[in-house]
């Protein structure tokens, strides 16, 4: 593999899977100076000079990266922040990237190959009546694959001896002849291939490949032009005899001395002159030897032949037409995997024998009732399988995201389907006015109430949901609707089961997941990735664009980022400022897994969104690569909800802080624009916690007083937090329209009880949760209808921990928030810059919200009054009730 000193960008076709501009995927090396001793001495000029051209050339790579707009520390420049120490590590880190790039590119073509390792890994059916298999196990003696078509024995379809069954990284590659029906005479075209899917009818018109290969001669080959391919010998026995004659020598000693090439070309020439033309190419020989001892020939030909050899087309369609269609195939074979059949893979390891589900495996039933875990071989026929029928949504400039878990998003006490969710959920979630849905516990799991972040499969949809052609219809329904899909992926760490999962997959423990301690999750009991290695690089990377390419997601939320970017979990304090991020505890595998994958998922598919969950809010995390960072387009606030669920658990109203509060919501300023807010997501409602509605309203539904005050924070909470942060906003399923039960999975502890893993959709019709949900709707048209979101960042400029009170301004919309427990204030001033008149859009104290309805028709349209405040040079005179939200909106503007 060269070296080349380009930028590190991608330029892929989306349709062509073959990229041939190296240059464009040149990875520059980047040597880093080392300390030497100078000495006076003769001895030592050798390695001065090889100290001088490596610096030269250290000096080299860093012009071509700046000049590319590549700079490993730019983000910490751009912010103002000098941390030798860290600056430091991101450009080792960046060098490192480089390194692990030339080694991937050593064993891929490019990198949209490195990210379709399932093209060739697993299950799938070759043209030439076959079905082919990989896995990766390269602790394993021997491989086979066994299921309910061979009678699960692991002799009949074992992988060959020697490379074409084991090579030498560990993969082996097992082929599954298709059985020739009884009667049925073996193909008379040894490469006779099956079109399965696309116009697989095409070619079953009764012709041999003998005609078809004759129709060839006739219409592609000009007269004579198939004659040396017919006779391949042909033309090597007339140069032999022009040579040396008819009666030509027969050895070596009757062969004598042979005059030198040009001598003999003359000759050659001379002899040939009159020779009627023909349609071998007209060459000539040029010497370029240059009284050199030895001859060098440059061979040239006539333009015209030339050209007329570039213009003529490969007769690739000919041997397109020498295809047979899915009916001849079923009529002469018989399926070796027909589709559903149940399979595992078997290895035979220094430990003894084992059988496991297929790493790469696209349909699995994990354990239940006992059975043992199996792989199902998915393979529908051309007419029952899914069609996609919609394209997907444009890239919005804002995110409103409705979080989803297939399983309880029924109304009835057991697991939901696909099915179930597409027709019953997602129009609810479009009427909402939510643009995006993001789905929890979509890939394999064995465990139903792990809620799916114990992955034991990560190539396969859920089989307790439906079949992958049901997640399809989700996803393309979905899409129909104008919402985009995203999954919870969970890349930092996998499930610890064996059967059914990656853990001792080939009987060694270091196959995919770090050796020893290292290799466990401290608190989880989950396995941690090997980054550094290629080949569990090439399958993570595989798995994020097999979903994209696959299912048509539109993105990804990374779970637990923490979990994998430190030794110790991110279960340790961090208080040592940056040196915390760069310390021994960080594993630079896992972060440069994270840069690439950003790197390629966005080159392969722009629109493509990434979103980080990282409680420590790793530094970089949503800057581009290019300059040092993670290159994630948005990073999960978390500081958020925990903030609102202390406060609501043990903090008297009267006593909360509106400058925490706003410190908290606003968070790193720096990135706010980046920043997905939540008032609460499933953590609040799964992870053994209560949603706000079931602290705020559980058990006070006949005291009034509570009663307005649980509707009335719930209302306000989810305003401020909506509105004050960045351009992305996320609601858990049932949680808009106050759901006032916790989920709780089915467990031993529960009985295996499904009375808590559902949702109430039922109250919806009326009562205050019909009145919250009109709010939560009328709060995402906010942003649906006027933008707000994508206005930029909100300018806050009243923040009064006295009153209770908070007001900003995004754009031309004013927000006003009374959070004071008893206190009212009748004329409220708050600074705006704009002279004008605000009209009132949304009052939580409304009626049709649950509200008391205690400002007047006449009180919604307000004109500035000509006074400073809050650093503003005008200021509205408001009416604020007690635990009530205004938004104005600038509906006329007056020129002083």
């Amino acid at each position: 593999m060269v070296s080349l000193s380009n930028q590190t960008s991608f330029s892929f076709s989306p349709n062509n899977l073959f990229v041939f501009d190296k240059t464009r995927l040149g990875i520059a090396r980047i040597n880093f100076p080392r300390k030497f001793k100078v000495a006076c001495f003769s001895a030592d000029q050798p390695r001065q000079q090889k100290q001088q051209q490596k610096k030269k050339k250290k000096s080299q790579t860093t012009n071509t990266d700046a000049e590319s707009g590549v700079d490993p520390v730019g983000f910490l420049t751009k912010l103002g922040i000098a941390d030798r120490i860290f600056a430091q590590f991101l450009r080792e880190r960046h060098k490192a990237l480089k390194d692990l790039k030339d080694e991937l590119l050593k064993r891929h073509f490019d990198l949209r190959d490195l990210a379709s390792g399932f093209e060739l890994l697993g299950m799938h059916r070759h043209m030439e009546h076959r079905v082919d298999f990989m896995d990766w196990g390269p602790g394993a003696r021997y491989g086979a694959i066994i299921g309910d078509f061979n009678g699960w024995s692991p002799t009949e379809n074992s992988a060959r001896e020697g490379l074409f069954g084991h090579d030498d990284y560990g993969y082996w590659f097992i082929i599954l002849e298709d059985k020739l029906r009884e009667g049925e005479e073996p193909e008379e075209l040894y490469f006779q291939q099956y079109n399965y899917v696309d116009d697989y009818d095409k070619g079953d018109s009764g012709i041999t490949a003998e005609e078809v290969f004759q129709k060839a001669n006739d219409e592609y080959w000009e007269p004579g032009e198939d004659r040396f391919i017919k006779n391949r010998y042909e033309v090597p026995a007339k140069l032999y005899e022009q040579l040396f004659g008819p009666n030509s020598p027969q050895t070596l000693e009757d062969l004598g001395d042979i005059p030198d090439a040009e001598t003999r070309y003359k000759q050659y020439k001379e002899e040939h002159k009159n020779d009627p033309p023909s349609n071998l190419p007209p060459c000539d020989i040029i010497d370029n030897g240059r009284g050199k001892p030895y001859d060098i020939y440059n061979v040239v030909t006539s333009p015209e032949w030339t050209k007329k050899f570039y213009e003529k087309s490969p007769p690739i369609p000919y041997w397109l037409e020498t295809r047979k269609g899915r009916k001849a195939w079923l009529e002469k074979y018989i399926p070796a995997v027909p589709h559903g059949s149940k399979y595992r893979l078997y290895f035979n390891t220094p430990d003894g024998p084992l059988e496991r589900v297929p790493a790469w495996a696209t349909y699995v039933q994990p354990e239940d009732e006992g059975k043992q875990a199996y792989a199902i071989h998915w393979e529908p026929s051309p007419e029952s399988a899914y069609k996609w029928k919609h394209t997907k949504p444009d890239k919005p400039k804002s995110l409103r995201i409705y979080e989803c878990h297939v399983g309880i998003s029924g109304s009835e006490a057991k697991v939901s389907s696909f099915e179930e969710f597409t027709k019953k959920v997602l129009p609810h979630v479009k009427r909402a006015g939510y643009n995006a849905i993001q789905l929890i516990g979509i890939p394999e799991h064995k465990d139903y109430y792990t809620v799916g972040y114990r992955v034991t499969n990560f190539f396969a949809a859920s089989s307790r949901f439906g079949t992958p052609d049901d997640f399809k219809r989700l996803v393309d329904e979905a899409h129909g609707l104008g919402l985009l899909v995203f999954l919870d992926i969970v890349h930092s760490y996998a499930a610890a089961d064996q059967m059914v999962g990656l853990s001792l997959f080939d009987g060694s423990n270091d196959c995919y997941f770090h050796h020893g301690k290292r290799g466990h999750h401290k608190h989880w009991g989950t396995r941690m990735f090997k980054y550094g290695d290629l080949d569990v690089f090439h399958f993570l990377i595989s798995n994020l664009n097999w979903w994209i390419t696959e299912y048509q997601v539109d993105g990804y939320q990374f779970h637990s980022l923490a979990s994998m970017i430190y030794t110790h979990n991110g279960f340790a304090p961090f208080n040592s400022g940056y040196d915390d991020y760069c310390n021994q505890y960080v594993d630079r595998d896992a972060l440069m897994y994270l840069m690439l994958a950003n790197e390629i998922l966005h080159d392969l598919h722009p629109d493509i969104i990434t979103i980080a969950e990282d409680a420590t809010y790793y530094p970089g995390l949503c800057e581009p690569v290019s300059q040092g960072g993670l290159g994630f387009d948005y990073y999960v606030n978390l500081s958020a909800t925990e903030m609102w669920v202390s406060l609501l658990d043990s903090v008297p109203d009267s006593e909360w802080s509106m400058s925490k509060i706003v410190s908290t919501l606003v968070a790193n300023k720096e990135y706010a624009d980046k920043m997905l807010s939540y008032a609460e997501s499933h953590n609040q409602s799964i992870s053994g916690g209560r949603s706000f509605a079931e602290i705020l309203l559980g058990g006070v539904q006949n005291e009034n007083k509570l009663l307005d005050r649980g509707v009335s924070l719930h209302k306000m909470i989810r305003l401020l937090t909506f509105t004050i942060g960045g351009r992305a906003y996320l609601n858990f399923m049932g949680n808009e329209f106050g759901h006032p039960e916790r989920v709780e999975f089915p467990t031993q502890s529960n009985k295996f009880s499904f009375s808590l893993a559902n949702r109430r959709w039922d109250l919806l019709e009326s009562g205050i949760h019909h009145q919250l949900f009109s709010f939560d709707k009328d709060l995402m048209d906010l942003d649906k209808s006027k933008g707000v979101l994508s206005r930029g960042l909100p300018s806050i400029h009243h923040v009064n921990d006295t009153n209770m009170v908070i007001s900003f301004s995004r754009g031309p919309f004013l927000f006003i928030f009374n959070f004071h427990p008893s206190n009212s204030y009748e004329k409220y001033g708050v600074g705006v810059e704009e002279a004008g008149e605000y009209t009132m859009i949304l009052n939580s104290d409304e009626a049709k919200y649950g509200g008391q309805g205690l400002l007047k028709a006449d009180q919604y349209l307000q004109r500035s009054i000509s006074k400073r405040i809050d650093g503003q040079r005008n200021c509205l005179e408001v009416s604020l009730p007690s635990r009530t939200a205004q938004v104005y909106k600038l509906t006329r503007i007056l020129r002083i």
